[in-house]
This record gives structure tokens, C-alpha cells and sequence, in this order.
């Protein structure tokens, strides 16, 4: 079984500090989010932090710059926090050019391990009763080390093998130690040049860094999403994650079911066993859009040591970061995923602007928009799917996002990163797997004829809505109109110029407008009616239906025959007319 903390392990050197943390520029513990579990540090404690980031900085000589690769490795050095910085500006292509996102991305090495009998002393004091009536066994070498934590496998008591996920001791407070740090940087920043002099939103990453610490560092919460997630894969035969064991879960441990399987990182391995990899792709791929567009909650860290396939399932370890999306979210990305494809800008920009909540608002800039969308879509919208770098696609609509000052949630960029991780897993060790191909096949097949009449109900009740309130409006203002005009406060002038033959083609016009609508209207009710399979039925038929479609035959006919006959009038009126 493989490990990770929530999918971010780093090579650090530091990590495993017993340094107490906080700011230094005034801000109180509770300036960073007030959830570091009442956690108060002392001033030479933050000091000693501080001296200790400025000996790695000066190590890695930053004044002079760096490369990527020292980058990397500098955010190693300086610790988990930094790790998770790292990984987050690794998706930020705004603010690092694409040469550093690609070695950031990198930052998912094994940590050193810590001592066998460090961990054995952070479970001891988790449980209120000796471990060995907990556990019969710990083995003492970890299944993996990460930068939060480390992994063990055991077996309980009642001999089920589990796998026991210890957190690294001290690593909350240096976390939040850390995070307080870059806040009050950030802060510092504010004051001196602005925050509209900012190029970049460095404020932004801080507060997602510090969103994906409460998220990671709580491992009740990940027992639950175990449970969850569980839940949700009973639907498929094909996948699932470990089972968990709640009754010995905690904040800073979680004891699960062990996994022995083929980490889908070994291909090689995963074809000598009889896999199909194309397959394996196609069924992950095609249940994370299941995930993220119909269930709104999804594995947020699909990267190859959290995925395994163990006796023809799919297994999904580590579940310390999820991405959960509410409908709306959902049913925005669906608009837009639709939008690319169908090269449309102006829905795109709609999808955008329905995430600050102002869509029926345009911004001052709304053209500019438009045209920088234009720009996106004709680059990304006539590539081939099977050519379409997702990543850079993804990157392109963010960048332009942050530049017309178009918020998009925390919850859009970590679907973004999920999908750049998924598809960079498939590039190197599924291959035969299309990403944004099985994704749009998903839209489309899940977007069935009873899902359009729904979505067209509801369109249309907007749109009467609306209509109902615009007649309300003009009935008002004619009321107003009409005690004017009966006051002698109004007086209207109205007179018809020319014949009566126009007036009259307008009126054959209009009644033949009505009648198609009319006709239109009986073809499409009888066709929803025929699909719905609404009893009797006649010859295979249902009889509503059937009877809608004569009227319609019958109607139409008429409108023709109707065309046909006046035409004939007209061209023999004319004809007298030159005559005479």
C-alpha cells in the first residue's frame, strides 16, 4: 500500500521541527484562522522560526536567484508548509513561469521516516488504554513516509490488517507557524505598495495553503471521508477506497483498512497481471467526472501512489484532501465544458460570470472579455481532443479569470489541479486513455432526454418569470397612460399611411406564424409524449400522441395549400392591375 498526506510528499529536512509558530508583525494566534487547537507561541519562538527560514534562504543564496531545481529543492528544505506552497504555485502559471510549475510539481518524494519509537509514543498518546489491545502487531517499517505523515502497517486484535496513518508530531504548530509568517509578509506587502499595485494574488495562495492545512492536518475529518467515499463507490463495481475503522480514529491518526494492490505508477506490472490500461484510464477517468460534475464530492489528489488496482477494482487511498461543489458550481462547469466545444465565447463568459454572482450585470470591460475568450477558444476549441493540453487550457481561462478580477472559488481551482494531476498520470502511465474525450462523452450521455426537458422547464420558467413581470410593468405604466388621457394630461395622434393591401399581407403573415407555432408546438408536446410511453396505444402508438400528429399533419397542409391559393389570388390581381 502506498502512502501520502493528502498527496504532498516532500524530501524535507526540517519537517519534523518542534518549533512553535506564529507570526511576528502584531497579528495574534488567532490571525491565522483561530483553528490551530488554541496553540500560542512565544516571541523567541517565532524568532527562531524566522532565523532558521533566513539561514536555508541564504543556504540556497536567493538573493543571487533561483533555478527551479533549487527552488524545489529550497522548498524541501524549509518544510512541509513550503512543500504545500510549492505544489500550490505549481498550478499558478499567473505568478511562475511554466519552467518552475514544472519542477514544483515534482514535490511529492518521501520524506525522511522518523523513529519507530516516535511513532509508537504519538499513538500511545492518542488512546486512553495500552496499544496492545488495539493492535496484535505494528510493523516498525513504514509503508510510506510523507511530510505529514507516516504509515504503518498492523493488525488489530480481531485480525483484521489495517494500515495505521500516524501525523508527524509538532507538524500543526509549524504549519501554522509558517502560514502566520507568509500572512503577516503578505500584510507588510499590503502597506508598502498596495494591494492593487500587486501583479500577482500572492494573499490568494496563502489563504488556500492555509484552507488545505485545516483540510489535510485533521485526520477525523479524513476518516470521514473514507466513510463517505465508500458509500458513494457502492454504486460501482469497480472502484473504492479503503474501509476505515472510526472507533480508532483521531485528530492525529487514522486507522484503515490495508490495501495490497498494484499502484497504477507500476503499468509494467498492471499488463503482467492481465490489466487492460486503456481501461483502467477510461473507468477512473470517467468516475472522476462522475465525482466532480454529478456528485459534487471527489478524491482531490489523484496522483499514482493514492491510486491502486487490487483484484480488478480500482482503489482510491488518502482520502486527506477532497474537493466537495455545490449544484450551481457544477452545472457552471457543464455550461462551460459545452461552451468550449461548441465555440461559443459569449456562454463561456456567461459561466464566468455566474461564479461572482453577476451574470444579469455586465462589467465595464465586458468586450474585452469577450475578446480575450475569443482568443482561448480559438486556440483550445478547434484542437483535437485527443491533442488538447488540459493543463495549459485550464491555466489560460484561470489567468484570464484573475485578470478581469473575476473570482473564481477555491472549490473551481482545486477541481483545476485534480484535473492537471489525472492528466499527467495518464500521460506517463496510461497512455491509452483520453482524458477530455471521456469527460465530454460523460456530459453528453449524462445529459439524457429527461435531463433536457428538465433544464428546459426550468429555462422556461425563468423565462415566463420574467416575461409575467414585464407585463405586470407595462400594465402599470398603461394604467398611468390611461388616467392621463382621461384627465386631458394626454393626447395621442394616430394615423395609417397607404392602402389597405399591406395591412392585409401583415395579417395573413401573422396568422400564418401563429398557426406554425401552433404546429410546432402539437409535433414537439406529441414527441415528448411518444417517449414517455403514456398509455393507450394505438398501433404501437399512443393515442395522444398519434391524434397530435394528424392535427399537425392536417395543419400544416393547410398552411400550404393556404400559401399556395393566395399567391395564385395575388399574381391574377396583379395581373388585372397591369391589364387595366
Amino acid at each position: 500500500m502506498a502512502s501520502s498526506d493528502g498527496g504532498t510528499n516532500s524530501r524535507a529536512k526540517t519537517q519534523s521541527q518542534q518549533v512553535p509558530t506564529i507570526g511576528i508583525f502584531g497579528l495574534s494566534s488567532q490571525g491565522a484562522g483561530g483553528e490551530d487547537g488554541g496553540y500560542r507561541p512565544t516571541r523567541r519562538a517565532r524568532l527562531k522560526r524566522l532565523r532558521q527560514i533566513g539561514r536555508i534562504a541564504a543556504h540556497f543564496d536567493v538573493l543571487h536567484g533561483l533555478t527551479p531545481v533549487t527552488m524545489r529543492l529550497m522548498f524541501e528544505a524549509l518544510g512541509p508548509t513550503f512543500v504545500k506552497m510549492g505544489q500550490i504555485l505549481s498550478m499558478r502559471s499567473e505568478i511562475l513561469p511554466e519552467a518552475f510549475c514544472r519542477e514544483l510539481s515534482k514535490l511529492r518524494a518521501d520524506a525522511d521516516p522518523i523513529p519507530y519509537s516516535t511513532v509508537m509514543d504519538a499513538l500511545a498518546q492518542e488512546y486512553d488504554r495500552p496499544l496492545d489491545e488495539i493492535f496484535a502487531s505494528i510493523d516498525s517499517t513504514p509503508l510510506g513516509s510523507a511530510s505529514l505523515a507516516q504509515v504503518h502497517r498492523a493488525r488489530l486484535v480481531t485480525g483484521e490488517d489495517v494500515a495505521v496513518k500516524v501525523q508527524r508530531p509538532g507538524v500543526r504548530e509549524t504549519m501554522v507557524q509558517d502560514i502566520d509568517i507568509m500572512r503577516s509578509f503578505v500584510k507588510w506587502a499590503d502597506r508598502l505598495m498596495g494591494s492593487r499595485a500587486q501583479v500577482v494574488d500572492i494573499k490568494g495562495v496563502v489563504e488556500e495553503l492555509w484552507q488545505t492545512f485545516q483540510t489535510e492536518t485533521n485526520f477525523a475529518d479524513e476518516a470521514k471521508n473514507l466513510a463517505v467515499f465508500r458509500e458513494f463507490c457502492r454504486q460501482y463495481k469497480y472502484i473504492t477506497c479503503p474501509k476505515p475503522y472510526p472507533q480508532y480514529c483521531t485528530e492525529h491518526v487514522v486507522v484503515m483498512e490495508y490495501v495490497d494492490g498494484i499502484s497504477v505508477s507500476h503499468p509494467g506490472q498492471l499488463v503482467k497481471a492481465g490489466y487492460d490500461l486503456g481501461e483502467i484510464g477510461t473507468k477512473l477517468v470517467d468516475n472522476y467526472a462522475t465525482q466532480i460534475l454529478d456528485a459534487g464530492f471527489f478524491h482531490a489528489d489523484p496522483h499514482p501512489g493514492n491510486i491502486i488496482v487490487r483484484g480488478g477494482k480500482i482503489v482510491l487511498i488518502d482520502l486527506g484532501m477532497v474537493g466537495r461543489l455545490d449544484g450551481k458550481t457544477r452545472s457552471v462547469l457543464k455550461d462551460m465544458i459545452f461552451a468550449v466545444g461548441k465555440e461559443d465565447s459569449p456562454a463561456l463568459a456567461e459561466g464566468l460570470l455566474r461564479f461572482t454572482g453577476t451574470s444579469e450585470t455586465r462589467p465595464d470591460d465586458y468586450s474585452s472579455l469577450l475578446s480575450d475568450l475569443d482568443s482561448i477558444v480559438q486556440e483550445y476549441g478547434k484542437v483535437d481532443l485527443a491533442d488538447l493540453n488540459i493543463g495549459e487550457y485550464i491555466s489560460s481561462v484561470m489567468l484570464l479569470a484573475q485578470r478581469h478580477h473575476i473570482k473564481v472559488p477555491s472549490s473551481v481551482t482545486m477541481v483545476a489541479r485534480c484535473l492537471v494531476t489525472l492528466e499527467g498520470l495518464l500521460d506517463e502511465f496510461l497512455p491509452d486513455a483520453n482524458m477530455v474525450e471521456i469527460i465530454s462523452k460523460h456530459v453528453t450521455s449524462s445529459t439524457n432526454l429527461p435531463d433536457q426537458l428538465k433544464q428546459g422547464s426550468k429555462k422556461l420558467g425563468v423565462e415566463t418569470d420574467k416575461a409575467v413581470h414585464g407585463l405586470l410593468e407595462a400594465l402599470a405604466e398603461s394604467r398611468t397612460a390611461t388616467r392621463m388621457l382621461t384627465r386631458g394630461q394626454l393626447r395621442t395622434n394616430m394615423q395609417i399611411v397607404g392602402s389597405e393591401e399591406p395591412l392585409r399581407q401583415l395579417s395573413d403573415m401573422v396568422n400564418r406564424l401563429a398557426m406554425a407555432l401552433i404546429v410546432v408546438g402539437l409535433y414537439v408536446g406529441s414527441s415528448i409524449v411518444y417517449f414517455a410511453r403514456i398509455k393507450p396505444f394505438f398501433f404501437g402508438i399512443p393515442w395522444v400522441s398519434l391524434l397530435g400528429y394528424v392535427v399537425a399533419f392536417v395543419l400544416s397542409a393547410w398552411i400550404v395549400l393556404d400559401i399556395i391559393i393566395k399567391n395564385r389570388a395575388s399574381k391574377r390581381r396583379q395581373t388585372r392591375h397591369k391589364s387595366s
